[in-house]
C-alpha cells in the first residue's frame, strides 16, 4: 500500500515546538493516517475510499467499541528533547520504540532544566506523588530556583572535573541530576499513542509531561485529524463508570431498573467516603487541554 501523504503533516516534518525551557518535541516521520484506518478497517469486504463523513463516522464507531487495530496501522516517529526526570515516567509506556542518546558515547552538554516560578508548589496535602495547585510567593520561589540552579552547576562541574582527571565516560556521567537533558527517537503506533496521552494529558499527571503530551496531541492532530478528533470526544472528554457508579447516576436521575421480582425500582448504589468522593469528581471532571 502506498504512503498516505497529509499536506498539514508534511508541512510541519522536521519542525522543533518548544517544550519547557530548553526542550522541544520534532515531528520526524509518519507512516498512515486518518485513510489508512478506514483502509483496514474495510479490507475484510474490500470497500474503496469513502466521503470524508464516512470515514470520520467509521472511525468513531472504531472509538467507541474500542475496535483498535485499524488505530495500529498509523505509526509516528518523534525527535524530543526531555529532562531525564520527565523520560524515566514516559517510559513507563514500553510499547515504544526508542532510541536514547548515551552518555557513554559522548560527552553531555550542559544542559539541565530549570523550573518556572508557577511551577513551584508545595507537596500536596492529598496527593502523595504531586504539587498543589498553588505556588509559591515570588521570594520563596526564586530561592528554590537559586538552590536547585546551585546544585545542577556543582553537578556539571564534577562532571567535567571526572572526565578531566580521565575517567571513563559511562562512569564520569552517574553524578549528574535527574535534570539533565537527554534526546531519544520515540516511535509509537497510535492506539498506543492515544493512551499515552490519555494518561499524561490527565490533570493527575506531572504538570512537565503534561507540556509534552500537549504539543504531542497537536502535532497528532496534524497527521490524523479525524481519529484524533474521536479520541478527545471519546477518550480524553469521556469518564468510565463502574457498576455501583451507573446505579448512582441512574438514581440521581431518577431512573428505574429492574428488581429480581420483576418491579421497577430505584435503589441505592452503595456508594460511600472515598468511592463517592471519586464519582462525584467524575461528574466535575472536563479536561482542561
Amino acid at each position: 500500500m502506498a504512503h498516505c501523504m497529509v499536506p498539514e503533516a508534511e508541512a510541519i516534518l522536521d519542525r522543533e515546538f518548544p517544550v519547557l525551557d530548553k526542550g522541544f518535541v520534532r515531528l520526524v516521520d509518519y507512516l498512515g493516517s486518518d485513510a489508512r484506518i478506514v483502509q483496514a478497517a474495510r479490507v475484510s469486504y474490500g470497500a474503496g475510499t469513502r466521503s470524508f463523513r464516512e470515514d470520520a463516522a467509521l472511525i468513531d464507531y472504531l472509538m467507541r467499541h474500542e475496535h483498535t487495530s485499524p488505530f495500529e496501522q498509523v505509526v509516528l516517529t518523534f525527535h524530543i528533547k526531555l529532562p531525564i526526570f520527565v523520560a524515566r515516567q514516559w517510559i513507563r509506556h514500553r510499547t515504544a520504540r526508542v532510541n536514547e542518546i548515551s552518555g557513554r558515547y559522548s560527552i553531555l552538554p550542559e544542559e539541565y532544566f530549570m523550573p518556572s516560578p508557577d511551577a513551584l508548589a508545595p507537596q500536596s496535602a492529598d496527593n502523595k506523588q504531586g504539587r498543589e495547585n498553588e505556588p509559591f510567593d515570588a521570594a520563596t520561589a526564586e530561592k528554590l530556583r537559586a538552590i536547585i540552579e546551585e546544585a545542577s552547576a556543582q553537578s556539571f562541574k564534577a562532571y567535567r572535573a571526572l572526565l578531566d582527571a580521565g575517567l571513563a565516560r559511562e562512569v564520569s556521567r552517574i553524578v549528574l541530576p535527574l535534570s539533565l537533558y537527554t534526546e531519544w527517537y520515540w516511535q509509537m503506533d497510535l492506539h498506543n499513542l492515544f493512551r499515552f496521552l490519555a494518561l499524561r494529558l490527565d490533570p493527575h499527571a506531572q504538570r512537565e509531561i503534561r507540556e509534552y503530551a500537549r504539543v504531542i496531541l497537536e502535532i497528532t492532530r496534524k497527521v490524523a485529524p479525524a481519529a484524533t478528533a474521536s479520541f478527545e470526544r471519546y477518550m480524553l472528554q469521556g469518564v468510565r463508570f463502574s457498576g455501583p457508579e451507573m446505579e448512582e447516576l441512574r438514581r440521581r436521575l431518577g431512573l428505574t431498573a429492574a428488581s429480581e421480582d420483576g418491579q421497577e425500582t430505584v435503589g441505592s448504589s452503595g456508594l460511600t467516603g472515598k468511592d463517592l468522593a471519586r464519582f462525584e469528581e467524575k461528574l466535575r471532571s472536563g479536561l482542561q487541554l
